[in-house]
C-alpha cells in the first residue's frame, strides 16, 4: 500500500466501503467482486485498496483474533508485527516492572503499543515511515493513552520517558516484496543504539529468533519464544525488565497455556548413550537457548548423538518442551535395502524428520517409491556418530 492508496482508504468513503465488504474469500471470484464495486462507481484505485485491506484483515486473524476485522495494515507490517498473545506478555513485562511511560521505537503497525495501551501504560509509537505510522495512528485511534510519532527512532527525545521497547526493521524498506537483512549492521535502529540504548534505560528488544547468539550481551536476558510449535522471536530484556537470576528462557505458547524453561546461563550438554525405547525432539525454543542438557536431565535422557538436538530414554516421561517419539524399530541405512523394508511393511505415507544428515526429505521420498496403505514417521540421523534410520510413532 502506498501513500495514494491510503489517502483514498481513510477517506469516510474508503472505511465504510471496507467495512461493509462481506468476511474475504480467498477461493471467490475476486474479478466479480472488482467488477461489482466498480459498477457500484467507486474508482479503481478505492476498489484496490479495500480489496488488498479486507485480504491483509483475513490473514491477521491468526495474530490480532477479532481485532484484525478492525486495523489497518500494510504487507509488510502485517508480516512482522508481533502476535497480540506475545505482545500482552511484552507489555506485562513493563507494567509488573512499575514503567508506565514508554517509547515504542519502531512500531510498525502499532501491535506492541496496543497492547501497553491496553494495559493503561502511556505508551508513544514511532516509526520511521510516513505510511506505516499513519496505519498505527489509525490502529491506536481507540486507545487514549497512546500517541504516534513518525521519525526515526534515533531522533527521539526520550526524556520523561521510563522506559523504550524496540523492534528494530529486520527487513528492506517497503510496505510489500520487501527481504530480510542479513547483516544486524543494516537494521534500523541499529544494534549499537539499541545496545547503547540500554545503558540508559531499561529496554526490551524483538530479534529474530536465529540472531547471531554471540551479539547477546551478557547482561541481557534472552527469552526465546514458540506459539504452537513455531519459534517466533528472541527477544533481550535489559535492566530492572530482566528477571534476577535468569539469562536463557524458553517460552512455549499454546492453545493450553504457557510452559517455560529459564536458566541462568546455558546449559551443559548431557552426555551422549545408547538409543532407548523413546527418542525426545527438543522444541525449537529450548535449543536455541540452549537449554537442551537441563531438559536431557529432567527426562533422564541422554544426547543421541554430540552436538545433535535429539534426546533418547529408556522410558516415557511427559514434557511440553519436546515431541516424544517411541521408537519402534531400526531400519537399514542402505537406500535400497530401506526401500524393501518399507515395502515389506506396506508404508505408502511416510513422515521424514532429518538432524545431522545430508538428505533432501522430498528427494527421498519420491526415490524410495513408497506404495501401501500404512503410514509411518521416519527419523534419520546419527547415534553415537553413526548414521541411523529409526521407525518411529509419535506419542500423543
Amino acid at each position: 500500500m502506498d501513500r495514494s492508496e491510503l489517502v483514498e482508504l481513510l477517506s469516510p468513503v474508503g472505511l465504510r466501503l471496507l467495512d461493509s465488504l462481506p468476511p474475504y474469500d480467498a477461493h471467490g471470484n475476486v474479478v466479480a467482486r472488482v467488477s461489482e464495486l466498480r459498477k457500484a462507481g467507486h474508482a479503481p484505485g478505492l476498489v484496490a485498496a479495500v480489496l488488498g485491506q479486507s485480504k491483509l484483515r483475513a490473514k491477521a486473524g491468526p495474530k490480532f483474533g477479532d481485532f484484525a476485522t478492525r486495523m489497518l495494515f500494510t504487507e509488510a507490517g502485517l508480516e512482522q508485527a508481533t502476535r497480540l498473545r506475545v505482545a500482552a506478555l511484552h507489555a506485562g513485562r513493563f507494567q509488573a516492572a512499575g514503567l508506565t511511560r514508554v517509547a515504542d521505537l519502531g512500531c510498525g503497525i502499532g501491535g506492541d503499543a496496543m497492547a501497553m495501551a491496553a494495559l493503561d501504560l502511556e505508551v508513544t509509537a514511532v516509526d520511521a515511515d510516513e505510511v506505516t505510522a499513519t496505519v498505527a495512528s489509525y490502529n491506536l485511534a481507540p486507545f487514549p493513552s497512546a500517541s504516534v510519532l513518525h521519525a526515526q527512532a534515533e531522533d527521539v527525545d526520550l526524556a520523561g520517558f521510563d522506559a523504550a521497547w524496540l523492534d528494530p526493521a529486520r527487513r528492506t524498506a517497503g510496505h510489500s516484496n520487501t527481504s530480510r537483512l542479513t547483516h544486524s549492521s543494516d537494521y534500523s535502529p541499529s544494534l549499537d543504539f539499541v545496545f547503547g540504548l540500554s545503558e540508559r534505560m531499561p529496554i526490551g528488544v524483538k530479534l529474530g529468533p536465529g540472531h547471531d547468539r554471540d551479539q547477546i550481551p551478557a547482561e541481557a536476558e534472552a527469552q526465546w519464544v514458540s506459539v504452537e510449535g513455531q519459534l517466533v522471536e528472541m527477544a533481550l530484556w535489559f535492566g530492572v525488565l530482566a528477571r534476577p537470576g535468569i539469562r536463557r528462557s524458553a517460552l512455549l505458547l499454546t492453545r493450553d497455556g504457557a510452559d517455560e524453561l529459564t536458566a541462568d546461563a546455558d546449559s551443559v550438554d548431557a552426555p551422549v548413550g545408547g538409543l532407548g525405547d523413546y527418542l525426545y525432539e527438543p522444541n525449537g525454543a529450548v535449543i536455541r537457548a540452549r537449554l537442551i542438557g537441563d531438559l536431557a536431565r529432567t527426562l533422564g535422557a541422554e544426547m543421541l548423538s554430540e552436538g545433535l538436538a535429539y534426546l533418547s530414554a529408556p522410558t516415557l516421561t511427559p514434557t511440553p518442551f519436546a515431541t516424544a517419539f517411541r521408537v519402534l524399530e531400526s531400519l537399514p541405512v542402505d537406500e535400497k535395502k530401506l526401500r524393501l523394508a518399507l515395502a515389506e511393511r506396506h508404508i505408502g505415507t511416510l513422515e521424514i524428520k532429518k538432524r545431522g544428515v545430508d538428505v533432501d526429505p522430498a528427494t527421498l521420498r519420491t526415490r524410495l517409491k513408497l506404495k501401501g496403505s500404512e503410514s509411518a514417521t521416519l527419523v534419520l540421523t546419527r547415534a553415537a556418530g553413526h548414521r541411523v534410520a529409526l521407525l518411529v510413532e509419535r506419542v500423543r
